[in-house]
């Protein structure tokens, strides 16, 4: 009875073992700001008002004169078919259906070297959210296709010299997955890659 109780037992804990997850968080409270970018956006530390939590948030402005500036705030590699990741983020702007407004996004990245390829969009939110102060932005994108990676990203929808903030960033992964977001690493935006890759 003693033999054929281990294996069951065994078998039992291997599906619990594979939905084991890992959560990485960020509420910008050093003086890191984002991963990368994509267009014409400027981040920085808000350290007077508004600030969800703590004592700081991320500041993004608009510095397009066109388009939908990209703030990359997570990466995940190591993925496979099937894997989730979710997201939530607080964000604040106070324009009722207007501008500036923004929402979490993603796009695969199927190349663990480098935060810049893009292997094709993975959507994300349909919600611009209230405009009416802070709330919470969450998404959760189910790997597919062989992807690898995916870039987390705030996209902004505002002209040029509008603003919002972000807050209390949660990011949860498979346990296998690699995940990174600004507060593992201090000034990533002023480091080359091939810098930031000799550290890890």
């Amino acid at each position: 009875m003693k033999s054929l109780l281990f294996p069951l037992t065994l078998l039992l804990a291997l599906p619990l073992a594979a939905l084991a997850f890992q959560t990485a968080t960020c509420g910008w409270e050093g003086t890191e700001t984002i991963l990368g970018n994509y267009g014409d956006i400027i981040a920085s530390i808000e350290t007077t008002t508004p600030i969800y939590n703590g004592s700081q948030s991320l500041k993004l402005v608009d510095d397009a004169a066109s388009g939908t500036p990209q703030a990359f705030i997570g990466w995940v590699t190591g993925l496979n078919d099937g894997d989730t990741v979710a997201v939530t983020v607080w964000r604040y702007d106070d324009t009722p259906c207007a501008a500036p407004s923004c929402r979490v996004w993603g796009h695969w990245n199927d190349d663990p070297g480098d935060i810049g390829v893009y292997s094709g969009s993975a959507s994300g939110q349909s919600d611009y959210g209230p405009g009416t102060g802070w709330d919470m932005a969450e998404y959760e994108w189910t790997v597919v296709d062989g992807h690898t990676g995916l870039v987390i990203e705030i996209r902004t929808y505002s002209s040029a010299g509008d603003t919002v903030w972000m807050d209390d960033l949660t990011v949860t992964a498979p346990d296998g997955a690699t995940v990174l977001v600004p507060s593992d690493v201090v000034s990533l935006e002023r480091q080359s890659w091939g810098a930031i890759k000799t550290s890890f």
